[in-house]
């Protein structure tokens, strides 16, 4: 394997709405299940899916309180989640360098190498003629 940044991310975290969920709460003590789906604007469905999979995972605590006549469920991200979270915005991080250093060393005048490539070889690719079958 290599040492490439995508390495480092999480499947469990890396989806868009998880990563969301585990944003929201980094900075909060606790928040309730309809603050969360209003915040990221998601469905009771989803949002409670995505839910189970972060507890499942260890990234955030569920619990049920009752208010009044009606129960509530709070989310609150856990110590593995936040170090979960830093490690996943730290890999992000990584990899948008490689796009800045990419960027800032290419020119509009500079060939593009291609790598793992003999640059005697590059650009005399062929590729035989397509036959019927």
């Amino acid at each position: 394997m290599t040492d490439h940044p995508i390495h480092d991310l999480d499947d469990d975290i890396h989806q868009r709405v998880r990563l969301g969920i585990l944003a929201a709460l980094m900075g909060l003590t606790r928040a309730d299940f309809a603050h969360l789906k209003r915040e990221l604007a998601l469905t009771d469905g989803n949002l409670g899916r995505h839910l189970e999979v972060l507890k499942e995972a260890g990234f955030v605590e569920l619990t049920r309180e009752a208010t009044g006549n009606r129960p509530r469920t709070w989310a609150s991200i856990t110590a593995n989640g936040k170090k979960a979270l830093r490690k996943e915005v730290n890999a992000l991080r990584k990899i948008m360098a490689q796009i800045d250093d990419a960027d800032s060393t290419r020119t509009e005048d500079s060939p593009s190498a291609v790598k793992g490539v003999d640059e005697d070889v590059q650009g005399t690719w062929s590729f035989p003629e397509a036959t019927e079958v």
